[in-house]
């Protein structure tokens, strides 16, 4: 055993040399003697820089190129140049890359971009990625503004249209820069001093859009473009469609006395020619009816009658549709004759119940003076003879029937009624006089009789079918 005398602090040393040496030889490090040896340690980075990243851009149309600004900063404002950014826009809810830019020295770039017509596809972001310095940053959602182009909305229609025939309205709704417009349009039209929608449509990729419509009256119209992301709405021009008779309006002599009581136009017809119905009373009918034109011991009752419902040409020349109750025997014979004067266009006045207008004392029943001061056309009343209280009338029990009652007036026991003037006048398509009238001749082919000639123009009387079998007694004298 060798033992080292050397000092303790000499056998310190000569470790550490050995250490150091076997450091050396592991690290195949050469060291010359008397040169230093240098460690190396590791050091943590400096850290990165805080940053943000805004986006702004102008409010604009769509479709007009903008530029739009994203800036780059650091702490206190400080420019963060040469940035590589990235500009993206959502549309249908997914991010898609819009454009890469770096910043300038002042740390924003301006980007081009164009607005779309949907606002939710105007969300745009802008993303810095970072770098060794700098750390990442992206900014806020940002819902760019469109601003609203104003729009021109333009109806097209006809000025007048014949009743029952369509009309075809159009709408152009543009920009006023001409770009179409595609979006919901209302056709308005004017009801009670205000303005209700009548039809909604949608104008196509042109900014067109078009209806076919039956106008059945005299009426204003408008069309109004409902506002969008990208545009303002509009109200168009208004309209005015004057509706036209189909068929030839009566013109009446200038003398000539009109009725003295006004009724109002009845409905339109809707279905094509005459379109009669026999149909037995409806409840409402009936109940209008009862204590006016039928009343406890009239000789026939309600199973015994029949509602017609035809539709007729009348003296303004439009198609409308009356009703008259007549016995259920004769009905009909007396359809069957309303078909032909609808088929030969022989205008009526008015076809009305005579329930409508109320009772009359004198009569007995429903107020057959107001029926033909009001010139209207009727058949079933249980009532008197006009003049003639107590005698009762053939129209009690449904076989009579009375038209056009102020042109073709009945001379009564006290005088002419409704009025003297058309009983010496005549008129080839409403107003009869003999017995070669064009509706006398027609009356009798369906078995209604020109009965009492002149002394009751407006009256005729049915028989029943072929057989003429007569419903009513026989009447002596005056029987209107």
């Amino acid at each position: 055993m060798v033992w080292d005398a050397s000092p303790p602090e000499m056998r310190t040393h000569s470790c550490i040399r050995l250490l150091v040496a076997a450091l050396v030889v592991a690290l195949g490090v050469l060291v010359t003697p008397g040169s230093a040896v240098a460690v190396a340690i590791d050091e943590e980075p400096a850290p990165l820089l805080a940053t943000s990243t805004s986006l702004v851009a102008p409010a604009s149309p769509s479709g007009l190129p903008i530029m739009a600004t994203v800036v780059v900063s650091a702490a206190g404002g400080t420019a963060v140049p040469d940035a590589p950014v990235t500009l993206e826009r959502r549309v249908e809810g997914t991010w898609h890359d819009v454009a890469e830019a770096v910043t300038g020295a002042d740390g924003s770039v301006e980007i081009r971009v164009k607005l779309s017509r949907l606002k939710a596809d105007n969300v745009f972001r802008a993303s810095f990625a970072g770098d060794t310095t700098y750390a990442a940053s992206r900014s806020p959602k940002t819902q760019l503004r469109l601003v609203r182009r104003h729009t021109r909305l333009v109806l097209s229609a006809p000025k007048t249209v014949v009743d029952e025939k369509a009309a075809d309205f159009a709408v152009l709704w543009r920009t006023r820069s001409g770009l179409p417009v595609v979006g919901r349009v209302l056709i308005q039209t004017r009801r009670n001093g205000k303005w209700a929608t009548a039809q909604k449509l949608h104008t196509n990729d042109k900014g067109r859009a078009s209806w076919h419509f039956k106008v059945r009256r005299d009426s204003r119209w408008r069309a109004v473009g409902k506002r969008l992301a990208w545009v303002d709405g509009d109200t168009s021009n208004r309209r005015r469609i004057d509706n036209l008779p189909p068929g030839r309006p009566v013109v009446l002599p200038r003398a000539a006395p009109r009725p003295r009581i006004k009724l109002p136009a009845q409905p339109r017809a809707s279905k094509r020619g005459a379109a009669a119905t026999i149909k037995r009373i409806p409840d409402g009918v009936w109940r209008q009816m009862v204590g006016r034109t039928w009343h406890s011991g009239c000789p026939v009752g309600r199973s015994g009658l029949r509602l017609i419902r035809v539709n007729y040409w009348a003296y303004d020349g439009y198609r409308r549709r009356g009703e008259i109750v007549v016995n259920s025997r004769v009905a009909g014979n007396v359809a069957a004759a309303f078909r032909e004067i609808y088929d030969r266009k022989l205008p009526i006045r008015a076809m009305y119940r005579v329930d409508r207008f109320g009772w009359s004392s004198k009569v007995r029943g429903g107020n057959d003076y107001k029926s033909m001061a009001a010139g209207n056309t009727s058949a079933f009343n249980c009532r008197s003879v006009v003049n003639r209280p107590g005698v009762r009338s053939p129209h009690s029990y449904g076989t009579a029937v009375d038209v056009n009652t102020w042109e073709n007036p009945y001379r009564s026991a006290t005088g002419i009624v409704p009025n003297r003037w058309w009983q010496f006048h005549s008129n080839p398509r409403y107003a009869w006089r003999s017995g070669d009238h064009a509706m006398v001749k027609l009356m009798r082919r369906h078995g209604l009789r020109w009965t009492y000639g002149l002394g009751d123009t407006q009256h005729f009387d049915a028989t029943a079918g072929a057989a003429r079998i007569r419903i009513a007694p026989l009447c002596v004298g005056e029987c209107h």
